[in-house]
């Protein structure tokens, strides 16, 4: 499948003929060679990479604290429902021109990547407690079980399938609004701040080469959380017909 559309790049490419509106695959992969062969296109990546990383993390590791304030307080919950429903709603450019306001430049890309990840971590975790069943929780206080029994045995099989499936979608679109973050920013030494120089300058087989990094870069992102995550996934089920 990959081949035929680079069959078509190719085809397209040679009926333009024009390689600032569109550089041949040839021309593209030349380019990105000579990128990879440069400090400052390592340096480029690092830099972004620490910006998903960060915003990521913090996003995931937050949303799981609200999830489970929101689930154990109901006033927590009306408090902070409509903010995460408005957070979901937003353009990710507003928030990006706002963030350049109230923040530094540097800072924008990691809380957008936070922005993206937070609300939708959040509404799983609070959707994950409450789907616990309540009988099973009633067997868990007659045998008295310990905190950590009941959390393993009752609330991580429960909410863990609803973790990973927000962790899977909330990467890819953090990895895509931190680097527009950095396109509207125009961070410099970053993938980002590299595709927005490529368009000024007009070198659109650099520009290419560095759109290829950010596909290649989120595929291996992925990759790797889905590899980690199957990880858990038989674990969760496990537990789940344990309790059962």
């Amino acid at each position: 499948m990959a081949v035929f559309w680079l069959f078509v790049w190719f085809i397209a490419a040679w009926i333009v003929d024009l390689e600032i509106l569109l550089p041949s695959p040839i021309t593209t992969a030349a380019k990105w060679f000579s990128l990879m062969g440069t400090a400052a296109y390592w340096t480029s990546i690092g830099t972004s990479l620490l910006h998903i990383l960060s915003g990521y993390l913090i996003g995931c590791f937050a949303g799981i604290l609200l999830g489970y304030l929101m689930y154990r307080l109901s006033v927590i919950d009306a408090l902070f429902s409509p903010v995460l429903s408005m957070i979901r709603s937003v353009p990710v450019a507003s928030f990006i021109i706002l963030a350049l306001v109230w923040i530094g430049r540097q800072q924008i890309p990691p809380f957008i990547a936070f922005l993206m990840v937070f609300p939708v971590v959040s509404t799983s975790v609070k959707t994950g407690l409450g789907s616990v069943d309540q009988e099973l929780a009633e067997v868990a206080c007659v045998y008295h079980f310990t905190r950590m029994q009941t959390i393993r045995l009752l609330y991580k099989p429960a909410v863990l399938p609803h973790l990973i499936t927000s962790a899977r979608v909330t990467l890819g679109l953090a990895w895509k609004a931190s680097v527009a973050a950095e396109i509207l920013c125009s961070l410099s030494h970053s993938i980002g701040g590299n595709i927005y120089t490529s368009k000024l300058v007009l070198e659109t087989d650099t520009l290419f080469a560095w759109t290829i990094t950010v596909i290649l870069i989120s595929i291996l992102f992925e990759s790797l959380l889905s590899r980690a995550l199957d990880v858990l996934s038989p674990t969760a089920r496990r537990k789940v017909s344990h309790v059962r």
